[in-house]
């Protein structure tokens, strides 16, 4: 008996492979909510292109608000510049003030020197008053002291009558003579050293030295000299210079090295004061 025939029905080469992929079931809320997105979407697009026709079709209202911004910016520029200005005016004050404060400061420093300096001169000038009036006093009484020293050696040796002339020749024979500090002849003499070698030749005997000589004798004033006195620059005791009066307001002295030995006016270096010895 022959056994029945099965039909063969053709198979895919994937049907026998299953798939991963469960089939979700679409329900009602699902589908909603897609059709809600999607209307959203659509809403989007609908409203933009509004606004779009809507901006094309007024232009200007993109424009209405740069004026202002631009003259809000302008009045900011200004302030700006106005504030930078003033910033730099006190600035420049500030600095005038400060070279003001430096200047009065140096001044004030100056003044302060120069003040400083005119009182030490002061106060010099005040200690050398007080010694000269110390060495004045002294002076003085040593005068007093020479005057009659003098006075009682005149009486014993009383000097001829030709004394002064014979002085006056003497210092006349000189003339052209160096001067040398302390120097005392035949041809260099200092001032003191010439009075004393010409009184020598009348046999006074004057001391050495200036100082000496312009106490040594009778002080007499200057509007009451005579021919042969004795003249001295300095103070009494302390002077620094003698010569010996020619008569008609000359003199004759060695006067310093770059003179020597002449004979000079009392007008062009007048004395301080006189002492008679003949």
């Amino acid at each position: 008996m022959e056994e029945p025939l099965i039909p063969v029905v053709p198979m895919s080469h994937t049907a026998h492979i299953r798939s991963h992929r469960k089939p979700r079931p679409r329900s009602s809320s699902a589908l909603a909510m897609r059709a809600g997105v999607a209307g959203g979407v659509l809403g989007t697009l609908a409203v933009a292109g509004a606004a779009g026709t809507a901006n094309a079709a007024e232009p200007v209202t993109q424009t209405i608000e740069l004026p202002t911004l631009t003259a809000d910016m302008t009045a900011q520029v200004a302030e700006s510049a106005e504030v930078t200005q003033q910033a730099a005016a006190d600035y420049q004050l500030r600095a005038e003030r400060d070279a003001a404060a430096t200047k009065a400061a140096k001044q004030a420093k100056s003044d302060l020197a120069d003040a400083k300096k005119k009182a030490e001169a002061k106060e010099k000038a005040e200690a050398a008053r007080k010694d000269a009036a110390e060495r004045a006093t002294r002076s003085a009484g040593r005068t007093t002291l020479t005057t009659a020293s003098t006075a009682a050696s005149s009486d014993a040796v009383a000097p001829s009558s030709g004394s002064v002339a014979t002085v006056i020749s003497f210092l006349k024979a000189q003339v052209g003579d160096a001067y040398v500090m302390g120097a005392t002849g035949p041809d260099a003499w200092d001032c003191s050293s010439l009075v004393q070698a010409a009184f020598k030749q009348v046999g006074v005997d004057l001391p050495r030295v200036s100082q000496d000589q312009s106490v040594s004798g009778t002080p007499v004033s200057l509007s009451n000299i005579q021919v042969g006195d004795i003249l001295y620059w300095g103070g009494a005791g302390s002077a620094y210079h003698v010569g010996v009066y020619l008569g008609g307001d000359q003199y004759l002295d060695a006067a310093n090295p770059s003179k020597g030995v002449v004979i000079q006016s009392l007008s062009g270096y007048p004395a301080s004061g006189a002492v008679r010895v003949l």
